[in-house]
């Protein structure tokens, strides 16, 4: 039987209330099948790769495409998934307790905008791209380096 939204919540706020009192604990409780299960999938997932470039060399040195191609995907998809079980065996083994409670879980924010461009031109003098650019142009046609 399902746990509902007000016994799920109470869950929530409790090992949230473990992880603020007792990180190494909720650790340790939090985990050790889930790492050993994301370390298995990681370790097939890398013989899977393996077994993709063997595929892959194959069809190249016997010039038959469609295996290539196949050995390719093989490649592609396992190492989409060992990427994706270190990622999560990561996350796990460094918990943040804010992160749970955040709206934005599991997003992250990056910077951009107005102020990575300022930086930039701040950098070069104040000037934009393409007057640098014409600046150099002007003075190669001035100097005859064309």
């Amino acid at each position: 039987m399902p746990l509902s939204e007000e016994e799920l919540r109470l869950l929530e706020q409790m090992e949230r209330a473990l992880v603020e009192e007792d990180p190494k604990l909720a650790s340790t409780l939090r985990g050790t099948a889930f790492r050993r299960s994301a370390r298995r999938r990681a370790i097939v997932a890398g013989a899977c790769f393996v077994l993709g470039v063997v595929v892959l060399m194959t069809g190249a040195v016997a010039r038959i495409t469609p295996i290539g191609i196949a050995g390719f995907v093989v490649m592609l998809v396992s190492a989409t998934i060992a990427l994706t079980a270190l990622r999560g065996q990561q996350a796990q083994a460094t918990p943040d307790p804010r992160a749970a409670a955040h709206p934005s879980h599991g997003f992250t924010v990056i910077d951009g905008g107005r102020t990575g461009r300022l930086r930039r031109q701040r950098r070069g003098g104040g000037h934009s791209f393409m007057s640098r650019v014409e600046e150099r142009w002007r003075r190669r046609r001035e100097d005859g380096g064309y």
